[in-house]
């Protein structure tokens, strides 16, 4: 069996690719980073190291490598004949990878008559659904009706911890133990990718939204907040009080909200919510505040993380969330030179002061009740 996966970063490595090496896939890499994808086809394998207490590695080989912007037809090659395509290499670049998949699809089209699944990988919701669309845009008018027939985009949640690291071993990757990966099932198409690990289910909306509120907003708040302290690391900012108080209390918000919307049992979210903040104060991951951080203006959109989760708690419960505010007001006034989104924001706000951040950043109306609580909180 053979799988094409973009992206020979460290999430693709260490997640993705690992779970496709243990299906029994020939995993292709397809990636921009010459260096990497040489040494995979110079070395056909790579460690993967489990931060735990006790560390296991496993090697992850059946694998080999395409430079995308050197071999273009050979991506397409690969994809001709392909039994899954997967992806993870960032939401800002689904549209720049369309245009080799939807060149694969056209050979496979002329070639094969079989099905195919396409699966973003990406942290954000509807990534394949956004990938199709693009890939739509590069595919000539007389396919897509094959397209729709043949190939299903079927969108994902995913989650595993893969902090920035910099090993001696440059394929090396470290890992946390703990992953899921979900996948919708109503839009796949063909025979259902037998992938242990993969949970196939009917409704994803729920799954990603207890993702994002719990995982994703927790460990940004936990960032945003221990750059306010002055920490530098995750893992500090988890061992000061104040911090975790805070992010519990958030996820406590976010988890009403997830209850109200989705029926989960209040004890099962719960014990849910403290395995969540126990991962985050993994003592073996050492993941730095700005790369949690990074991209603070994304963060702060109206359908993201932490402004969603609290319009629909004011929303529901008619009371302002007092510690997501607290974690927004953090992410605002978040900086890092070394960061564009950072820098950007200051500069907003600088200029323009904080209502108009609200506005054209995280999509909020001056009449809208959230609105009227962070300007209170922030004493405008």
């Amino acid at each position: 069996m053979l799988a094409v996966h973009f992206g020979a970063g460290n999430i693709g490595r260490g997640f993705i690719g690992t779970l496709l090496s243990d299906a029994n896939y020939h995993t292709v890499f397809v990636d921009v980073n010459e260096a990497i994808i040489h040494a995979i086809n110079e070395r056909k394998q790579y460690p993967v190291i489990l931060a735990g207490e006790e560390e296991q590695e496993k090697i992850v080989s059946n694998i080999s490598g395409i430079v995308s912007t050197e071999e273009p037809e050979e991506v397409s090659k690969n994809i001709a004949k392909a039994d899954i395509v997967t992806t993870a290499v960032g939401p800002q670049v689904l549209p720049i990878i369309a245009r080799n998949i939807a060149e694969g699809l056209v050979k496979r089209f002329d070639e094969k008559n079989d099905y195919l699944n396409v699966i973003a990988c990406e942290n954000m919701i509807g990534g394949s659904s956004l990938l199709k669309e693009k890939v739509l845009e590069h595919l000539p008018q007389e396919y897509h009706a094959l397209l729709e027939e043949r190939v299903g985009f079927p969108d994902a949640a995913v989650d595993r911890i893969v902090p920035n690291q910099e090993n001696d071993d440059l394929l090396a990757v470290t890992v946390e133990p703990y992953y899921e990966w979900v996948v919708s099932l109503n839009d796949v198409k063909g025979e259902v990718p037998d992938i242990k690990g993969i949970t196939y289910v009917e409704d994803l909306t729920s799954y990603i939204e207890r993702k994002l509120f719990t995982v994703n907003t927790g460990h940004a708040a936990i960032a945003y907040l221990g750059d306010q302290f002055g920490y530098n690391t995750i893992k500090e900012a988890t061992q000061d009080q104040e911090v975790i108080t805070t992010v519990n209390g958030a996820l406590q918000e976010t988890g009403h909200v997830l209850i109200q919307l989705y029926g989960f049992d209040g004890a099962t979210h719960k014990k849910y919510r403290k395995k969540i903040i126990n991962r985050f104060k993994n003592p073996y991951l050492n993941d730095e505040i700005t790369r949690v951080a990074r991209g603070p203006k994304r963060k702060l959109g109206e359908k993201d993380r932490l402004i969603r989760p609290a319009l629909q708690y004011v929303e529901l419960f008619n009371e302002a969330p007092k510690y997501l505010i607290k974690v927004i007001i953090s992410a605002l006034d978040y900086s890092n030179e070394a960061d564009a989104e950072a820098v950007e924001l200051q500069q907003m706000i600088q200029e323009s002061g904080y209502a108009r951040v609200l506005e054209d950043v995280c999509g909020l109306s001056p009449d809208e009740p959230l609105y009227d609580y962070i300007m209170d909180e922030l004493g405008n």
